[in-house]
């Protein structure tokens, strides 16, 4: 992309695409993907990006022209790593380069692609939003409860971008993992109390940057990568190949 502002919150690449920004998306290769990649296809994204929830639309309408399932290899991406301070805790003092006219091409955007799509959101950006207690309780739900974390994922995009909820807030995530079948009661208060596994978490992040990821949604298959809320189509000719 050629617009200064549309780069990506978490990169200073002017030619990835983003989070608060992204209208378009572009597909290439270079971002390393599991090894199960042709089974299922990678999605790094972040709660706090609008355009994961709008390429989240998109993929559900390619999947379901599917013969087959199309399982999502989730990976946990942050945007706000510019901002958070050495305590793990959001700076929102911190000057991380983006000014008025950044927010309000980021706005435009999201309301195209939710014209696009079809989509009804209550916010356009949510940059007052720490979206890690959400991650780390979504990585904890995905290794003790597999078949439930779609349902928890979901419920996460839904409550931020459809309802308005702060996913930063435990009892709203503990609102959320009630409402999904096969979770455990207490799994946001063991999940948030365990530093072991948010720092495992943030070696995720960390591992994401060294596989090639500079902006988000970013969608891997078998060695080639899309980036932002790209359409169903560009879905079906990155893994199909038509």
């Amino acid at each position: 992309m050629t617009d200064p502002a549309a780069d990506n919150e978490a990169s200073d690449d002017t030619d990835a695409t983003s989070d608060e920004t992204a209208d378009g998306g572009t597909t290439g290769s270079g971002i390393a993907a599991p090894a199960d990649a042709t089974e299922s296809i990678t999605v790094y994204s972040d709660y706090v990006c609008p355009f994961c929830y709008l390429g989240r639309q998109s993929l559900a309408r390619y999947q379901t022209t599917r013969e087959e399932p199309l399982a999502v290899d989730w990976h946990p991406y942050d945007l706000r790593a510019g901002k958070r301070g050495p305590d793990g805790e959001i700076d929102p003092d911190a000057d991380d380069g983006k000014d008025d006219d950044y927010y309000a091409q980021a706005r435009e955007n999201v309301r195209r692609l939710r014209e696009r799509y079809d989509v009804e959101m209550a916010q356009e950006i949510a940059t007052d939003v720490d979206s890690l207690p959400a991650q780390v309780v979504s990585v904890h739900v995905r290794e003790t409860a597999p078949e439930a974390w779609p349902a928890f994922d979901e419920a996460v995009f839904e409550a931020l971008w459809r309802d308005g909820r702060d996913i930063g807030d435990r009892e709203v995530l503990a609102d959320l993992a009630a409402d999904v079948e096969g979770i455990d009661a207490g799994v946001v208060e063991t999940a948030l109390g365990d530093t072991r596994l948010r720092d495992r978490v943030t070696d995720l992040f960390e591992a994401a940057r060294r596989h090639g990821v500079t902006g988000v949604p970013t969608f891997a298959f078998d060695g080639h990568a899309a980036r932002g809320a790209v359409p169903p189509e560009q879905l079906e000719r990155l893994v199909d190949g038509t």
